[in-house]
């Protein structure tokens, strides 16, 4: 457990350093904060360098998918037209949805709390910087890669949703939905990355004193956000698995004629898919509340309201599913509970949406850039909410379904929910960059030629939907009575890329502008508007209410002066402060990795690792997979080391402990949050075996047979578990003999467990490209299988450990984490034997 601060920290001082500061101090710290320059810039893992890289890749990405957008438009404008061929046009609008919604929407709002969420809560940096880089250079390289395939007529043509059997190998033989499966499947885990590493963040590297109560909305926003990232973002982690089985080996998931069900992919495409419609939202929305307040001068109406609010849309978005499948032919149980959900979700969003109103009425709204985006957000955003809840109702959705007015109801709610409140962040939060504001003039033209071109180009498609116009036509008749509607849209995609144009000419040629301090230039509440360096702000403030800088004017002044907690480096290095989940009280003294190599090398290699396989390049993807491996060892060997010393002065007279282990440490919930991915992703295979064995009228099918065997796996595995208890308690006693004989223990079980699942895997599963049952079988086993594998990896690296003397008591965050993992297995392996061995008799 942790040693709590020598002095309590609620009893201190207003300034926990109350005399002068040395006069080395400031240099010592922007030392070790220094970023790489030149060639070495992708060394770089600090967010102040990761985070407008991350957000300038994901604009990148919406002005590609925008161009492939406008060439789709082109190609409506008018009747019959031949601007590109059907088969282009299926990959024109495949790829746009695909880049817009995975590689855009997603990636941006992550990229804007990796920049700003660290200042807005007071921390020098997130916890895991090195895994920041690392999620953002598998994003940039494999998405970038992705994109690339249409250039060469190899993009995925199935829809950004992929639905088989058009996608099956029978009716997709090329690459294309390759790349999609495997390129998407890893930028996913990406955006899983940047999630864990976001949620530990904002739980335990609060500025001391800033409680769950006090925190900025956009820090609950994300965090609702990254936990809901870590349910849903699994169920098409193990879809896209189970489809690329079904293309590269003949599994047949989603074959009727062998057991198969393609519904079986529309439920875990969409219980990935509408929470994420809500991942984009949360955060979008949190920024609103962030902007609101400080533009009408006045404090945000219904705090707890909306935090709360968060948390219901968070919650009730993964019971909406089905919302996109009320013409696939469910029963009426199911449309009803769903219909019920799409309605109640209105409501906290509706709760967030009068708050807003409600602090602009409060106060008096200044009529700036960022205020025309966040009025023509509640405009648009409110028509996309009262589109949402008439396809709420079953009977008319069954007549709009798969037609232009979904088309419409789509992008009222992501770009009115999303790209507007983006681009008054833009004019917001530009200044945090180098000093500068946007050009308020051009802003009130982007303004006016993105929210009229808005409307031009979507609202016409309202009435083109309900005229019958269906959605990836690649052209129509004129005698359909489309013809207006859709040049109509055309015009006004045109006039919207005009001002997305417009906008990004002013932001680069605002960031292009010599760096000065920022100031804060809105007179705002929060804390990235303290004054900002490399390390972010010179001392980390002592937080005592929701708007620090209006209810404390002089703490810019204090935290510049070195006045609050931490304003030194105290080993040299980058440092920051952990405090506890709920109260923020002070914990321990957090040493941060510094710049290197490794996150990209490693990044490059697992970009280069899936790439290659789609294009069956299976030497080269080995190597590659070989290197980021090797590179992720690297990293995390150096990642676990003793502290130079026990403790360390953080302010006068406060001393905190330089090192925390179980509970305490961060590490080990970031191994608790990445169970829960990996349970999910478990628990959709799962799903998908009892989904398939639900439609047999016989289960085994005919031919079948239940495995053999499995107790004796589970049994070592359990003393494999047993013995990672022992060591972990040998750990804590010191008897280096007790640990290591437990762990060669474990070794040996998992080796053993191993060895014995292989056996069973090829001797006792029927062949999985017989039927789907057994196939979902397979998928399950083999599932079991890597994991019963990564366990004897870990085992190995543990042992390393061990025998280098890297393994102490003040440095056992590996031996505490690879417990949690093999419990996991344990638990998932018991689990896995039970549905197999129990659910033919159940269902008998």
């Amino acid at each position: 457990m942790h040693e709590p601060p020598t002095r309590d920290a609620a009893a201190a001082t207003a300034l926990p350093n109350s005399l002068p500061r040395p006069a080395g101090e400031l240099e010592a710290l922007q030392r070790a904060w220094a970023p790489p320059k030149g060639w070495r810039l992708p060394s770089a893992v600090n967010n102040s360098h990761i985070g407008p890289l991350y957000l300038a890749t994901a604009l990148v990405f919406f002005v590609l998918a925008g161009i492939l957008a406008l060439l789709m438009r082109a190609q409506l404008a008018l009747p019959g037209n031949t601007l590109v061929s059907e088969a282009t046009y299926n990959q024109l609008f495949t790829m746009h949805g695909t880049v817009m919604m995975f590689l855009f929407a997603v990636p941006v709002v992550e990229a804007v709390a990796v920049w700003l969420l660290p200042n807005m809560i007071g921390a020098r940096d997130l916890p895991f910087p090195r895994l920041s880089a690392y999620a953002y250079w598998a994003y940039a390289i494999g998405g970038l890669a992705f994109f690339c395939t249409i250039f060469f007529g190899a993009s995925p043509d199935g829809g950004w949703f992929m639905y088989p059997p058009l996608t099956g190998k029978a009716h997709s033989p090329g690459i294309g939905a390759d790349w999609w499966l495997l390129g998407i499947g890893f930028i996913e885990i990406s955006a899983i990355a940047g999630a864990i590493e976001l949620a530990i963040g904002i739980l335990f590297t609060r500025a001391p004193g800033m409680t769950l109560m006090r925190m900025p909305v956009f820090a609950w926003a994300m965090l609702v956000a990254s936990l809901m990232v870590l349910f849903a973002f699994p169920a098409i982690i193990a879809g896209t698995i189970l489809l690329e089985l079904e293309r590269a080996f003949d599994w047949p998931f989603f074959i009727p004629a062998r057991g198969g069900d393609p519904l079986l992919w529309q439920h875990l495409f969409w219980f990935f898919g509408h929470p994420e419609v809500y991942i984009i939202f949360l955060p979008a929305a949190g920024m609103v509340s962030m902007m609101t307040p400080v533009m009408a001068r006045s404090s945000l109406v219904g705090y707890r309201a909306i935090v709360w609010a968060l948390g219901a849309v968070g919650a009730i978005s993964f019971l909406l599913w089905m919302h996109h499948m009320f013409t696939a032919g469910l029963g009426p149980l199911a449309l009803h509970v769903t219909s019920a959900a799409s309605f109640a979700v209105a409501i906290p969003s509706a709760v967030q949406v009068f708050a807003w109103l409600a602090t602009m009425r409060q106060g008096r709204v200044r009529m700036l850039a960022p205020s025309f985006f966040l009025l023509g957000f509640h405009f648009i955003f409110v028509l996309g909410g009262l589109t949402g809840v008439m396809v709420a109702v079953s009977p008319f959705d069954w007549q709009v379904h798969d037609t232009y007015f979904i088309v419409a109801h789509l992008h009222y709610v992501l770009i009115g929910g999303m790209v507007f409140p983006l681009f008054a962040g833009l004019y917001y939060w530009a200044p945090v960059f180098n000093g500068h504001r946007m050009s308020e003039r051009l802003g009130r033209w982007v303004f006016g030629l993105m929210f009229a071109g808005f409307n031009l180009a979507f609202f016409p498609m309202h009435i083109a939907g309900l005229l019958g116009m269906p959605r990836r036509v690649a052209t129509y008749d004129a005698a359909l009575g489309w013809t207006v509607w859709n040049a109509m849209s055309t015009a006004g995609a045109f006039v919207f890329a005009a001002g997305v144009a417009l906008c990004l000419f002013d932001l680069v040629r605002t960031l292009l502008r010599g760096k000065r301090d920022h100031g804060d230039p809105w007179n705002a509440d929060s804390l990235e508007w303290l004054p900002q360096g490399d390390y972010g702000a010179r001392s980390i403030p002592q937080i005592a209410s929701r708007e620090p800088l209006w209810d404390r004017p002089t703490l810019a002044a204090e935290v510049e002066a070195g006045r609050h907690w931490l304003p030194r480096t105290v080993f040299g290095g980058r440092e920051t402060l952990v405090t506890s989940p709920v109260r923020a009280e002070l914990r321990h003294l957090l040493r941060l990795p510094g710049d290197g190599w490794l996150p990209f090398i490693a990044a490059a290699g697992t970009a280069g690792f899936f790439l290659l396989l789609t294009v069956s390049w299976f030497v080269s993807a080995a190597v590659c997979g070989a290197v980021s491996i090797a590179a992720m060892v690297a990293w995390l060997w150096g990642s676990d080391r003793p502290p130079p010393a026990p403790s360390a002065e953080v302010g006068e007279g406060v001393f905190l402990p330089t090192v925390a282990h179980g509970t305490a440490s961060h590490s080990w919930w970031a191994t608790v949050l990445l169970m829960l991915v990996d349970t999910s992703i478990f628990a959709s295979l799962a799903f998908a075996h009892l989904h398939v064995s639900m439609a047999l009228d016989v289960c085994p099918p005919p031919g079948a047979s239940l495995p053999g065997g499995g107790l004796v796996a589970s049994l070592g595995l359990m003393a494999g578990s047993l013995a990672m208890v022992f060591a972990t308690r040998a750990l804590g006693h010191a008897n280096p003999f007790m640990l290591a004989g437990a762990v060669v223990f474990a070794l040996c079980t998992s080796l053993g467990a191993l060895a014995h699942d292989f056996a069973l895997f090829r001797a006792s599963v029927p062949h999985p490209a017989t039927d789907a049952w057994s196939a979902t079988l397979a998928a399950l086993q083999g599932w079991q299988l890597l994991h019963v594998a990564v366990l004897f990896a870990l085992g190995v690296y543990l042992f390393a450990r061990i025998v280098s003397g890297h393994l102490r008591a003040d440095a056992r965050a590996t031996l505490d984490n690879t417990a949690l993992m093999w419990h996991l297995v344990t638990v998932q392996t018991l689990a896995a034997m039970g549905l197999v061995r129990f659910l033919p008799s159940w269902m008998s």
